[in-house]
């Protein structure tokens, strides 16, 4: 439910992550995904590591004439290591085991699979429920070893077990050595029988159930790369039409292609570009034009992109220009060379959709994340803190200010924003008004504030 002036109020629901002064490289989290309906949340980390999350709890029967109050609480489900490091003897080049991305296959049956990798390695991995079933056998013990027959002295019955649950994740699938480059996307088409991996130059396309074959659908690799000009960022398949997908360049532009135009798609269908305006061109333009994240709405009809400074959503019915452009952190154009000094400019923000397309999200510096809504153009900015250890603590609009003498507790000096406290994952839960943000080692998880009605 939305307040005056269209915005929702968002409160502080949970926060999963240890809260140690010096956090370890490997416990940042590197990526957040939820499921196709929400009821799972994943995440990876630069240690190789996979958590997911079950939404918990029962649903409240609302009473008559008051709104439902939906299930916000998230319960570890699952952990585990989904990578190593590994060391290429080939190229003599070390492998990180950092996730780069997550991505859900829609689940058909009881168990559920998702999509993992980190640079070099996609795994598909099964998550299943199992029960200990039985116990207390004669011949052998809980763990299946037999037993001595001198320590058979009485005869026992099997019990049946049912209270404790246990999860268990196998990999079943294995898509190696098909990438020269660092993997930087993933996506599952919505036949869901195939998908893409994208890295610097290349996209390829694999089959589910195939790990020894790919098709090669891209190839921007020039024959000399001294002339190399631009590079793949990201990749995305069409929410609905399984032969189209978009990539995104360091350049600025997002190429849609048709895979039944011809197998190698090099020659795109259509490209989104924005002309620079010249009076605005400096050293820093091309990095900042770079986008870092493309996203398809939930109807096929716009795309959502982030670049250093803003976020734009385009129709791809019209190429020209974007329809909208949101400014995140217009703040810091004047501060791009200390950004470049300390190689925050380089950062890779992602961005999202709600479950209705009507408002986006990215994030930050300073644990600061920013919605902004379509319908009435607003935008707003909140910050992702631990001080808010009140469960159902309403969020305060935040403003930064240039102004060195601060005089409302909601403003924040530009001066005093801290780079290393930035969100790169923030995203949308595709049903329910939720929040799930990636804050270094920490999850924070906020939602819609519940309002009931008085009747008399």
């Amino acid at each position: 439910m939305a307040t005056s002036g269209g915005q929702i109020p968002w409160v502080f629901s949970q926060v999963k992550g240890t809260i140690e002064e010096e956090v370890a490289e490997a416990d940042i989290i590197s990526t957040v995904e939820f499921n196709h309906d929400g009821e799972y949340l994943a995440t990876g980390d630069k240690g190789g590591r996979v958590v997911i999350f079950q939404r918990g709890g029962l649903p409240v029967k609302p009473s008559v004439g008051v709104p439902p109050v939906f299930r916000c609480d998230y319960n570890v489900y699952s952990t585990f290591q989904s990578h190593e490091p590994e060391f290429d003897y080939l190229k003599s080049l070390e492998i990180e085991e950092k996730i780069n991305k997550i991505r859900w296959i829609k689940k058909t049956g009881m168990s559920l699979f998702l999509l993992t990798t980190n640079d070099k390695t996609i795994k598909l991995w099964k998550i299943m429920e199992r029960y200990p079933m039985y116990s207390g056998f004669n011949l052998r013990d809980d763990e299946g070893r037999p037993l001595d027959n001198t320590e058979v002295v009485r005869l026992k019955v099997p019990k049946v077990n049912t209270d404790k649950l246990t999860t268990e994740a196998t990999p079943r699938r294995l898509y190696a050595n098909a990438h020269t480059y660092h993997i930087n996307s993933i996506s599952v088409n919505s036949d869901d029988c195939t998908f893409l991996s994208a890295d610097d130059l290349r996209i390829n396309l694999w089959h589910l159930e195939t790990t020894d074959q790919s098709f090669n659908i891209v190839d921007i690799k020039p024959a000399n790369m001294e002339e190399l000009t631009e590079v793949i960022t990201a990749a995305e398949f069409h929410p609905i039409n399984c032969n189209e997908f978009v990539y995104s360049s360091s350049k600025g532009s997002i190429r849609l292609c048709d895979m039944r135009a011809k197998a190698l798609c090099d020659e795109h269908a259509k490209i989104f570009d924005e002309p620079e305006d010249p009076s605005n061109r400096s050293f820093f333009s091309e990095i900042i034009a770079s986008i870092s994240d493309v996203k398809f709405s939930h109807s096929g009809r716009y795309m959502l992109s982030r670049d250093y400074l803003t976020v734009k959503v385009w129709d791809i019915n019209m190429e020209s220009k974007p329809v909208e452009t949101y400014p995140v952190h217009e703040h810091l154009r004047s501060r791009l060379c200390s950004l470049y000094e300390n190689d925050s400019i380089f950062d890779k923000f992602e961005c999202g959709w709600n479950g209705t397309d009507s408002d986006v999200i990215t994030g930050s510096y300073n644990n600061f994340f920013r919605i902004f809504d379509r319908d009435n153009k607003h935008q707003f900015c909140y910050e992702a803190s631990r001080d808010m250890a009140q469960l159902g603590q309403i969020l305060h609009h935040k403003i930064v200010t240039s102004e060195t003498n601060r005089r409302r507790r909601n403003e924040v000096c530009v001066d005093n924003l801290d780079y290393n406290r930035k969100i790169l994952h923030a995203v949308w839960h595709p049903g329910d008004n939720i929040l799930a943000i990636a804050a270094t080692n920490n999850l924070y998880l906020f939602h819609e504030q519940q309002h009931h009605t008085q009747h008399s």
